[in-house]
């Protein structure tokens, strides 16, 4: 079970796989240089010719293999540790490069919880692969041919015997192979989907409980473990139905072995020491083979992982050029479609225009496609038909990172990392003075509070779990800022803070917005009401147009949503005065 294109892939790792045969093989030569010394003294022992000397012998030659093999054992496992640093660093490089080459739109091929698994646990698996089990596959190769070698010299017979009955462990290793094959592909499937089903009941968590919905999501998530357990049980049982036909082949073997040799012995074919050697060394036959069997199934189980790995580094990337055309950022989006799974649209025939400089609004009702024309403007999804333009540039020849220079996407739930204020700021621009940081939070109004604690090395929680809400979004906002780029999109940016946090934050993109291309994506419409254009979403479809005042007088669907929101927030006002 050798992957060429693998082994090629990790082509660093030869060296050290070489290294740890040659190191088991020095070991294997030293340990029959034992058992040849041993056999000769035990022959004279039983002949009473026996001599001082020859006690000093075994002990010296015993004691020097003694050290040959535990240094040869301790070169072994490290250079299994170094051929199996170079498998995890090279394929997890490449899967995190080919991630980056893909973009945000990574998940329409492969799921997260998918990635993360192959990236972590297969990694893992092929990392026995190239450690254990190929050193063990040509050790394996080599060590039954030096024994045969050796025993030739003592009697042919056996030797060829032994020899024989060694390609039986690998004819049934063979034929487990296709069994296994199919079962662990199916395994990895079933455990894939476990881990997306627990990754996705996790993440929506609080809305299973709002809803009272997690009872049903825990049934599903009790379906599909049970679905696992059962794939696993049918791993183990192959495994352990495997591993004992290798024991009976092996250990058969080996006594098939020491029975020729004593019936050579009883013809006199051989001698008293020649007999006790080809018994001593039948074993050695088979337990390189043997060992190679246990690590079969380990082996089996990367091969799945692999499979998957190279389906992921195999998919096709678009190919883009580095910049944007500088001075011209007008977005135009002629006919855009989009949907999720090509049965429901999202998006459907959408036609706008964000001018160079210009402070434009999105609003709708929830679902009305809103979020995710946001995520089509930043490339996180690809859309169905039509024209994106940033500048004279279609979207999909712009790459990503370019894209990211000249886009800022912040967004009602912006990551805060775990670290400290500074470490988070810098991410926005990594050439940022101390004296920049400061400023920008003083722009958001939260430098008072974080002079008050430790300034920019305040400590962050796990997504800033130790700041308010509004503390966070005016963080990410000032991270925002210090990224400086032409063009800004917020989407939801003042959803669930405070009003004080809201009327900050929308001060501050207002002032953006008199140098910068704004896109303000709100539900709320006070927010958007000095927009230089509005554009209103109605189920995926582009209804209306104009300035604020222009569709208060159309009286549609932007009048109506107006009407509602301002009769839900002047609500109870009257009757407290």
């Amino acid at each position: 079970m050798i992957n060429k294109r693998l082994i090629q892939f990790v082509s660093e790792s030869r060296i050290y796989i070489l290294k740890n045969v040659i190191y088991q093989w020095i070991a294997l030569i030293a340990n029959i240089i034992f058992m040849y010394v041993m056999t000769l003294i035990t022959e004279k022992l039983y002949k009473h010719t026996a001599t001082l000397q020859d006690f000093l012998m075994i002990l010296g030659v015993g004691l020097c293999v003694l050290i040959i093999r535990i240094l040869c054992s301790k070169r072994s496992v490290q250079m299994s540790y170094e051929s199996s640093k170079e498998v995890k660093k090279k394929l997890r490089y490449h899967i995190y490069q080919k991630l980056l080459n893909l973009g945000t739109s990574y998940n329409e091929n492969m799921k997260t919880s998918e990635i993360v698994q192959i990236a972590v646990e297969g990694v893992n698996q092929l990392e026995t692969y190239f450690g254990s089990y190929l050193p063990q596959f040509f050790y394996a190769m080599l060590a039954p041919m030096t024994l045969f070698v050796v025993l030739c010299f003592v009697n042919v017979s056996s030797a060829l015997i032994l020899l024989v009955c060694v390609p039986l462990i690998p004819i049934s290793i063979i034929l487990v192979s296709k069994w296994a094959k199919k079962l662990l592909s199916k395994y990895w499937g079933q455990y894939t989907a476990l881990g997306d089903t627990f990754l996705e009941n996790l993440q929506g968590l609080t809305t299973l409980k709002i809803y009272q919905s997690d009872a049903y999501r825990q049934t599903v998530m009790n379906e599909e473990a049970e679905k696992f357990r059962k794939i696993t049980m049918k791993v183990l049982t192959m495994q352990l139905n495997s591993i004992t036909i290798m024991d009976i082949v092996a250990y058969g073997g080996a006594a098939i072995g020491m029975i020729v040799a004593i019936t050579q012995y009883h013809y006199e074919n051989v001698s008293l020491s020649g007999c006790l050697l080809i018994i001593l060394l039948s074993a050695e036959f088979f337990i390189p083979m043997r060992l190679l069997g246990s690590f079969f199934h380990i082996a089996m189980n990367g091969m799945s992982a692999s499979e998957k790995i190279f389906y992921l580094l195999d998919l096709p990337e678009e190919q883009k050029q580095e910049t944007i055309v500088q001075n011209d950022y007008t977005i135009i989006c002629e006919d855009i479609s989009f949907s999720y799974d090509k049965k429901r649209k999202i998006l459907n025939h959408v036609h706008v225009k964000f001018p160079t400089g210009s402070f434009v609004a999105i609003v709708g009702e929830s679902g009305s496609g809103k979020s995710t024309f946001a995520s089509l403007l930043i490339g996180q999804n690809k859309y169905d038909q039509g024209i994106l333009k940033i500048g004279q540039q279609d979207l999909h020849t712009i790459d990503d990172a370019s894209l990211m220079q000249y886009i800022t996407y912040v967004s009602h739930h912006s990551y805060l990392f775990k670290g400290t204020v500074r470490e988070n700021l810098l991410m926005g621009n990594n050439q940022a003075t101390d004296d920049m940081l400061w400023n920008v939070l003083k722009q958001v109004k939260l430098a008072d509070f974080l002079m008050a604690e430790d300034g920019l090395d305040t400590l962050l929680q796990e997504k800033a779990s130790n700041l308010s809400g509004g503390q966070c979004q005016r963080l990410a906002l000032a991270r925002a800022l210090l990224h400086d780029s032409p063009i800004y999109i917020f989407d939801e940016a003042t959803s669930n803070i405070d009003i004080e946090s809201e009327n900050d934050i929308m001060q501050e993109i207002h002032r953006l917005a008199k140098t910068k291309t704004v896109i303000l994506i709100s539900h709320r419409l006070m927010n958007v009401k000095d927009a230089d254009c509005i554009y209103v979403m109605d189920k995926g479809c582009l209804v209306e147009e104009g300035k604020h005042e222009e569709l208060l007088q159309k009286n549609q669907v932007y009048a109506n949503l107006w009407e509602t929101q301002q009769i839900l927030e002047n609500y109870g006002k009257e009757d407290i005065r």
